[in-house]
């Protein structure tokens, strides 16, 4: 009896090890992306694209795409939130001055552009693999669907929006800031008399 355990563990082994080695693989080429988001953004909206594309084409799926524009609304609020709300606790953590004489401090996203992108592709990703399968193709009347889900952004934006400018956020760079040199003006651009 004690020979089939170890004949089931050693049958095992080597689909573990295989399962790890393509996560290291899939790691490996996500740390690789990291640098590179614009080319990141592109390849999402490929992506995008074709999952459009297999929705038209099909003509269904859309309480899967409603699922899939709630959950990229709950991404959005997220990525565009301050990790710490200073409405809600302004002693503590960074925050944006409201005022000329205030010190700036840093601004942190409740989510990073990085896991932002990651979840939107694998959530596209997922919703392209589930049109694949007819049980979630249920029949609904998608104007409904897409009135509500624009009601539920416009609301949700709209507090979002309210409270970028109020602490004059820009949530959209890209890249970081680069230091150019100190820039002389015309009255310090004489010469020091030694």
């Amino acid at each position: 009896m004690e020979g089939l355990g170890s004949d089931a563990a050693a049958a095992a082994a080597p689909i573990d090890q295989w399962r790890h080695d393509v996560w290291r693989l899939y790691q490996h080429y996500l740390d690789k992306s990291t640098p590179h988001s614009t080319y990141r953004w592109i390849g999402t909206l490929v992506l995008l694209i074709v999952y459009v594309m297999r929705v038209v084409y099909v003509q269904g799926f859309y309480i899967v795409s409603y699922g899939l524009g709630i959950y990229i609304l709950n991404l959005m609020i997220g990525f565009l939130s301050p990790l710490v709300d200073p409405e809600l606790d302004p002693s503590e953590g960074p925050m944006l001055p409201t005022k000329g004489s205030d010190e700036f401090k840093p601004f942190i996203r409740r989510l990073p552009e990085f896991k932002f992108w990651h979840s939107i592709t694998t959530a596209f990703l997922i919703a392209f693999l589930m049109t694949f399968f007819s049980m979630f193709d249920v029949p609904v009347f998608w104007p409904i669907l897409l009135f509500y889900w624009l009601v539920l952004f416009i609301m949700t934006m709209r507090r979002q929006i309210a409270h970028m400018i109020k602490y004059k956020y820009i949530p959209f760079s890209i890249g970081k800031q680069k230091y150019g040199g100190k820039k002389f003006s015309a009255s310090s651009s004489g010469s020091r008399g030694d």
